[in-house]
């Protein structure tokens, strides 16, 4: 498999990823002036999919180093492959009630209230489960997102209607949707031998593998969690499965292809 072992290229990955943190909440609003919000998700979930099918058949299965794919996946143990399959169910939950939380309380409150304890409280977590990394560093740089978060909101919140009075459901649903968040990384991270991608522990699972079982637990759990989202939307009247029949192709690709490069950031 591809493994970074450059610590530079490593940098331009993580800065690449930090231009698209977020951007769920842009394409949203984008695609909220043609396409239903629940269906919006369902091109975003299957979007999701297929970037982690295409990348455990590319670069998770190519190169001379660690376990390609399908070996990985058929050595791992059924305890590392539910957990992964857990923080998909978890991560979908956490995102999905996110967006709702934009669409209610708008973007600046969602990811003041949601993203920051997520993102805090996630870092704490995935520490305590297991110490890598220099925390001085880690948890300095924590402090200076947050501390972006907030003027970003404040930036964002300036530029809204200030007459907006910001819904109460809102706030609770964002604070909500930022705990899960900060739970799903930890079920992840467990499943894969972080301290040794070349060769990682028998049982254990490579990222790309981990993220495909991950991405599996997100496409099932939607089945249910935007079902239940259709029958009793946030807003508008309820819609059904033929709803989504009825874009074409062209509309679906569009979505997908965008979502899966801008929103899994």
């Amino acid at each position: 498999m591809f493994i970074v072992q450059n610590y530079l290229l490593a940098i331009v990955f993580c800065f690449i990823t930090m231009l698209c943190w977020g951007a769920l909440g842009n394409t949203q609003k984008l695609a909220g002036k043609t396409w239903r919000y629940e269906l919006f998700y369902w091109d975003y979930v299957i979007g999701i999919l297929l970037f982690s099918i295409i990348s455990v058949f590319t670069l998770g299965s190519i190169g001379s180093e660690g376990r390609s794919f399908v070996p990985d996946l058929i050595q791992a143990d059924c305890g590392n492959i539910g957990s992964a399959f857990l923080g998909g169910i978890i991560f979908n939950a956490a995102n999905i009630l996110l967006s709702i939380s934009i669409a209610v309380a708008g973007l600046s409150v969602a990811f003041l209230v949601g993203i920051g304890p997520a993102l805090v409280i996630g870092v704490f977590i995935n520490y305590a489960g297991q110490k890598l990394g220099n925390p001085y560093l880690l948890f300095g740089g924590v402090l200076l997102v947050t501390v972006a978060i907030v003027f970003n909101a404040l930036a964002y919140n300036k530029r809204a209607q200030s007459s907006t009075k910001v819904s109460s459901k809102g706030i609770l649903l964002s604070l909500i949707a930022g705990l899960l968040m900060s739970f799903f990384y930890r079920f992840v991270a467990s499943s894969m031998d972080l301290a040794n991608s070349v060769n990682p522990e028998i049982g254990k699972m490579t990222p790309y593998t981990a993220m495909f079982i991950f991405s599996c637990g997100i496409f099932v759990s939607n089945f249910l969690f935007n079902t239940i989202l259709m029958k009793h939307p946030i807003k508008g009247e309820q819609i059904n499965y033929l709803e989504y029949f009825k874009g074409n192709l062209k509309v679906h690709l569009n979505r997908s292809i965008r979502l899966t490069y801008l929103g899994v950031g």
